[in-house]
């Protein structure tokens, strides 16, 4: 089950593609963290990558921190191993970090079930924003940027008009053995 609205955000620490480390707590203080659950292979994360890698940039000017974690099980879906997420950061030069979750203990407490899914946590390390980061695959067809809402809403000290969104992807792929692999 997610975290409600208003309720702490649950803390990480994972290793990233970079050869380094993001831990939640790093970011306190921080106006706000985006914290997404993201892959290599699904469709609807390359249909939102281009744009949630923007929302990374431009948002970082303004203090957020943004995460992607790839909860997939690497043994059932090779495209999503570590080694693979490595090469696609590369690859696409992400303006975030890109965690792994092998054990995916982190996805289990944040209730997490698509890729792409995201969450806005503010300042005081409280659930904003959970869900879609737009209505659209197509971004053509975009008419409601609901992470961008989200964010602009936090970083101007409201709560987000829409807090919670049907997040669209594909499913996390779970361990059988619960262990990532």
């Amino acid at each position: 089950m997610s975290p409600a609205i208003g309720d702490t955000a649950p803390g990480f620490r994972l290793p990233t593609t970079d050869g380094g480390e993001v831990a939640l707590d790093e970011f306190a203080g921080g106006p706000a963290t985006v914290v997404a659950f993201w892959c290599n292979h699904c469709p609807y994360v390359r249909a939102w990558e281009e744009r949630f890698d923007d929302i990374a940039r431009v948002y970082s000017d303004r203090g957020v921190a943004t995460v992607a974690i790839c909860a997939n099980d690497p043994v059932s879906h090779p495209g999503d191993s570590f080694e693979a997420m490595v090469a696609r950061a590369a690859e696409r030069r992400y303006g975030f970090a890109y965690a792994q979750d092998l054990t995916q203990e982190v996805a289990r407490a944040y209730g997490a079930e698509r890729t792409p899914e995201v969450f806005v946590i503010d300042g005081d390390g409280r659930v904003a924003y959970h869900g879609a980061i737009d209505d659209a695959s197509d971004p053509d067809a975009v008419r409601t940027p609901y992470l961008r809402d989200a964010l602009d809403a936090v970083l101007g000290g409201r709560t987000p008009a829409t807090a919670e969104t049907p997040a669209v992807g594909c499913t996390i792929k779970w361990s059988r053995a619960g262990t990532g692999g």
